[in-house]
């Protein structure tokens, strides 16, 4: 079974979907770290498109998520902390938005989430990834909100940053992700739509969980 969170950077479905995941303990899949391990092959390859992809098909990506934390590796080596960087985050949209990039990476998840339960965001998980999933959600949030809970991750995670240089970046992808020929970011039409700007966190966590034990419950019986 899976459950999948899409919605625009910095809406919150990240942090949400983790708490989820560890309050009903269930699996959760970070897609958007995975595309950022894609952006780090493809910087690493300095922007050299046709290494890059040579360089992709052999890259050893696994991950796994432990106390609260989505933890992913390249070649066996952890680049949880270093996919969060601002030069990755200046060019994730730009390697997501390739038609195959998304064909990679949504290989990679569709196999992961062949058993168990899980619960995934994303930004096109509900509409091309995952149309079939059992729950899907809808997370947006006004651009302030959304650029001082990016700006508070990232300063907490010691980068040097201002507001202004995070609001712009959520700005431009934005602009990227729903304008992309490839897989564009909308809400699936059979989406519950979560509006976080004046809800809390624990009223966020609660609301989805909720949502998800119902669904759980009523498979239960069947």
């Amino acid at each position: 079974m899976i459950v999948v969170i899409d919605g625009p950077a910095g809406s919150g479905k990240s942090s949400t979907a983790k708490a989820v995941a560890a309050q009903l303990q269930i699996q959760f899949l970070d897609s958007g770290a995975l595309y950022r391990v894609a952006t780090l092959v493809y910087l690493n390859c300095q922007k050299d498109y046709q290494q890059f992809f040579e360089q992709l098909e052999e890259s050893e990506i696994s991950f796994y998520f432990k106390k609260k934390k989505f933890h992913a590796f390249l070649g066996g080596r952890d680049v949880s902390d270093k996919i969060r960087s601002m030069e990755v985050s200046e060019n994730v949209s730009e390697v997501a938005s390739n038609p195959d990039v998304r064909a990679f990476v949504n290989d990679l998840m569709r196999k992961v989430v062949a058993e168990d339960i899980y619960i995934a965001d994303g930004r096109d998980l509900g509409t091309a990834v995952f149309p079939d999933a059992a729950l899907k959600f809808f997370m947006v949030a006004d651009l302030e909100t959304r650029a001082r809970r990016r700006f508070e991750e990232v300063k907490g995670s010691g980068k040097e940053v201002t507001l202004e240089e995070v609001k712009q970046n959520i700005a431009t992808r934005d602009d990227k992700d729903s304008n992309r020929d490839s897989d564009p970011l909308k809400k699936a039409d059979d989406a519950i739509l979560v509006d976080t700007s004046e809800m809390t966190f624990d009223e966020q966590v609660t609301f989805i969980s909720n949502k998800i034990k119902e669904v759980i419950t009523s498979q239960n019986k069947t």
